[in-house]
């Protein structure tokens, strides 16, 4: 048997929602972006801590635009069931 009609049986077998698998896939972005944000943050207030009231008020809004892709991200995966 080939290599494509066996890859075709394992796919048939599969069951269950894969809309969750993608999000799964898909939250590992807003997870990087939040990383990012807070590691330059800290970065940036060891360089400058006269700064940190504004550095973290932008550390937080950088967070919660994140956070809302992701929010957004699951929701979608409900709202449009394959």
């Amino acid at each position: 048997m080939s290599a494509a009609l066996e890859s075709v049986n394992l796919a048939a077998g599969v069951t269950g929602n894969l809309g969750s698998i993608g999000y799964g896939l898909a939250a590992i972005g807003p997870g990087v972006g939040v990383g990012i944000i807070f590691g330059n943050g800290t970065q940036a207030l060891a360089r400058q801590p006269e700064a940190a009231g504004l550095i973290r008020t932008n550390q937080i809004m950088g967070f919660a635009f994140c956070e809302a892709l992701a929010l957004i991200g699951i929701v979608m995966g409900f709202l449009f069931k394959a």
